[in-house]
């Protein structure tokens, strides 16, 4: 067995991978590898890519750019042109990421699930009773990016986007392991809530972007600002920002988890269950009527 192999072994063990990843200075090792990862050297750039392709499945055959300046600049790399396809049915909202589909279905009194046996309140996870409220009886789907995924995320639909909130927090791991012990997990990490309005409809819908250790940072195009531990306010951010459907809305500093909520009345796509892989602009959500 080589290095690699036995990386992954221990990697894989859920007990040995969630104490690994989540009894540390999460915070400040987050910080540190915030900064590690703007270094703009090729040596240290060269040693970061080879350490991380280590521990992960790392292909950048779709990848725009060939080379690197920083570990940042891989993570947050851009496609080339026509390596994803945005399906183009109105009556759809697209997935906003490529990720891996964990809970998802209808969300019961105002409560969806992070994992088997583990519910969480949408009015804790966005910070807002009211807002919470126009997704009672809705659905929901999160997905999640693993560390070797593109990490940039796209707008599911034409829409505009009124406003984000901002809720710091903690940074624990997202993976499984962690998703299955620590209750309430989304809701205690930094976090965004995307609020919007379909353009077909006016149906409100939310993208929350959720923070996790070492990915404790979102870049969102449409507001000018970087969402991080350090960032001290405002929380509520007004704005009116059209999007088209696949238009890149911003991305995570290395990769984490979207919760994709819609009202009453949406369904989930016969592809969409827990477990799948999906690919961004992928038919997610269908609308009414």
């Amino acid at each position: 067995m080589n290095l690699r192999q036995l990386l992954r072994r221990i990697g894989g063990n859920d007990n040995i991978n969630f104490v690994l990843t989540n009894h540390i200075a999460r915070s400040g090792l987050t910080l540190l590898m915030g900064q590690i990862s703007q270094i703009r050297h090729p040596w240290v750039c060269s040693v970061s890519i080879a350490t991380w392709r280590m521990f992960t499945d790392l292909d950048l055959s779709d990848a725009l750019k060939t080379s690197f300046d920083s570990l940042h600049d891989c993570f947050t790399r851009a496609l080339k042109p026509g390596a994803r396809t945005v399906d183009a049915d109105p009556a759809v909202m697209a997935s906003p990421s490529d990720g891996i589909v964990g809970a998802c279905g209808t969300v019961q009194d105002g409560q969806v699930l992070q994992a088997k046996g583990m519910p969480y309140t949408l009015a804790e996870l966005l910070g807002s009773a009211q807002d919470a409220e126009r997704f009672r009886r809705g659905s929901y789907v999160t997905l999640r990016l693993t560390s070797a995924m593109y990490h940039r995320f796209h707008s599911p639909h034409d829409m505009v986007i009124s406003r984000v909130n901002y809720l710091s927090g903690d940074t624990w791991n997202v993976n499984p392991p962690a998703l299955a012990r620590v209750h309430r997990l989304f809701c205690r990490n930094e976090r965004a809530a995307i609020h919007g309005q379909l353009a077909r409809g006016g149906h409100a819908i939310a993208l929350v972007p959720v923070a996790a250790v070492l990915v404790a940072s979102i870049r969102l195009h449409f507001v000018d600002v970087l969402l991080h531990l350090r960032y001290r306010g405002p929380n509520r951010i007004d704005c009116s920002a059209q999007a088209v459907k696949g238009q890149e809305l911003g991305w995570f500093e290395h990769g984490s988890t979207i919760i994709v909520l819609a009202p009453p009345g949406f369904a989930l796509c016969d592809s969409i269950a827990t477990g799948h892989r999906v690919r961004m602009g992928q038919a997610l959500l269908r609308l009414p009527g």
